[in-house]
Order: structure tokens, then sequence, then C-alpha cells
């Protein structure tokens, strides 16, 4: 008799582990298009609040870089298979993003490089890799 108690509580713990991971990957997902959407309206201000707010405040982005991302409009932004686990709080994320110069109307595609981290204490999904690298050739 006295198994069954650990036996609820080991299945109580796994179900409980299981709608944690559920939760989290229904907020990547939730993030993930958020983000996504964001760069496909050329949001580039926008989109730097998804970096982690202490990645953010160390590397600020550059009135330079703020210019640069002005001058170009996002005309595809392909996340391909999505996200790939690299162990239970990060996930990494391969995207190909089409751009055109607004000012010479020349069109290139950059391969974005993207890393994402769950902080436990906010409950919250963030891009630890930055913002995509439009100088890239």
């Amino acid at each position: 008799m006295r198994r069954i108690p650990s036996i609820l509580v080991m299945l109580s713990v796994l179900l409980l582990a299981g709608c944690a991971t559920r939760t989290r990957s229904n907020e990547l997902t939730t993030t993930l298009t958020s983000y996504g959407s964001t760069l496909r309206w050329g949001d580039f201000r926008s989109a730097a609040q998804f970096i982690d707010p202490a990645i953010r405040a160390a590397h600020p982005t550059s009135k330079l870089d703020l210019k640069r991302y002005q001058q170009v409009r996002v005309t595809e932004y392909d996340d391909g298979a999505g996200p790939v686990p690299i162990d239970d709080f990060d996930v990494q994320q391969t995207v190909h993003i089409s751009l055109v110069n607004i000012h010479t109307q020349s069109e290139r595609s950059i391969v974005d490089h993207q890393t994402w981290h769950y902080d436990q204490k906010t409950k919250h999904w963030w891009l630890t890799s930055g913002l995509p690298d439009i100088t890239q050739d």
C-alpha cells in the first residue's frame, strides 16, 4: 500500500513537468511569431525589445545600425523548419530574410542565426543573439 502514494506523487510530478514544458513551448511559439511579424513589418526598433534586457543594456543598438535598418524593407522572413532545442531552456532558429534597399531597389538575402533563452524567473523567452546583421554579404 505504501507504493500507491509514491506512484501518485511521481505521476503528479511528471504531469506538472509536462504542463510546464507545454506552457514553455506555447510561449516560445507566441514569441517567435510576434518577433517574426515585427521583423516582417520592418520594425527593428520594436524587434530590439525581444532581446534579453541584460544583453540589450550591455550592447544597445547603435544609431548607425538603426539608420541602416531604416534603409531596408523586409520582403520575406522564412523561419524554415522552426526552432531546434539545445536544452530545456534554449533553442536555435535559422531564418532567411530577404531585404530590399529602399534607395537602390536592390534585393538581397541574409541568414539570421537566432538563439533564444527561456528565463525561468520572468517566464519569458528572450533573444540572446541580437538583431539580424543586415550588413552581411
